[in-house]
């Protein structure tokens, strides 16, 4: 198997780990979001503390790069509550649709703050996405359009959280510590809302919230193997099969059926990653002149 070969069978696994961390979450049923984030984030906590006190890691924090750390893992923590806000109150291929728009708002927030202009088509390809986004919101009064709109700021929180890894990444910020320290705020934030809302649980529901949160480690740890066997401009589209697993998922255990509007807009938002994709590998040319 080569690298690139290796680099796509472990964003496929990343993308199915995380659509199982989502129908964990869903199957827990109506404990708040905050505590179900609590647990999903324990998990990834202890994991990322026995990573890191065994990477040997020698690195030197300057306050700049504290600072950005700080918001990196605050704007993480709000995209995993509003995704798992999403994921409670929608059908689950439209709540993980929303959080796949996080590479499109990853173009807006590079331009912003890593002066990275996009191109033509990157700016087309950013109005249909989020054309096809609008489509999944339905903008209304119904309560539906406010679970998709917590959604669609989900994956505009997550797009600025992979710019602040790509800024700690470029000074040279070991991944270790960015996972650490990502995970030691996010705890920290839910914690206090856990404990002001708690709500008793099962057994059934506490093995369900541990496991969202072993899916979510084991994700992450795929993400991590399949970006250092390829560049992310060639796994990037295969990342969107997590909408496939969650909408199998979505209809196997849950009986959810994406209605037409729903399905359209997928299929503009998937349609436009794929251009992308293809443009940025090569395999489409296009004219200068």
């Amino acid at each position: 198997m080569n690298r690139k070969t290796k680099g796509i069978v472990f964003i496929l696994l990343a993308a199915l780990f995380f659509a199982l961390m989502n129908m964990f979450v869903k199957a827990t049923g109506d404990l708040p979001f905050f505590q179900k984030s609590f647990f999903r984030n324990v998990v990834s906590l202890i994991v990322s503390f026995i990573i890191f006190s065994r990477s040997n890691v020698n690195y030197k924090m300057n306050k700049d790069d504290f600072i950005i750390l700080l918001k990196r893992a605050t704007i993480g923590t709000i995209g995993i509550l509003c995704n798992f806000y999403a994921v409670d109150h929608l059908i689950l291929a439209d709540a993980n649709m929303l959080n796949k728009l996080s590479p499109f708002f990853a173009i807006i927030f590079s331009y912003l703050l890593l002066k990275e202009k996009p191109s033509k088509i990157q700016v087309v390809s950013l109005v249909i996405a989020f054309f096809g986004a609008l489509l999944i919101i339905k903008p209304g009064f119904g309560f539906n359009s406010f679970a998709a709109l917590i959604g669609l700021i989900g994956g505009m929180s997550a797009g600025l959280a992979y710019t602040y890894v790509r800024i700690l990444g470029i000074h040279n910020m070991p991944n270790a510590l960015i996972v650490l320290g990502f995970s030691i705020i996010s705890t920290l934030v839910s914690l206090p809302m856990t404990i002001l809302k708690w709500t008793p649980m099962s057994l059934k529901q506490l093995i369900f919230l541990l496991l969202a949160g072993l899916m979510a480690t084991i994700a992450q740890f795929s993400l991590s193997i399949a970006y250092r066997n390829a560049p992310a401009k060639e796994l990037s589209v295969f990342d969107y099969s997590q909408i496939v697993y969650s909408a199998i998922i979505g209809f196997i255990v849950f009986n959810q059926i994406p209605d037409l509007l729903s399905l359209v807009g997928y299929f503009l938002i998937i349609g436009v990653a794929i251009l992308m994709f293809l443009i940025e590998n090569d395999y489409i040319k296009l004219r200068s002149d």
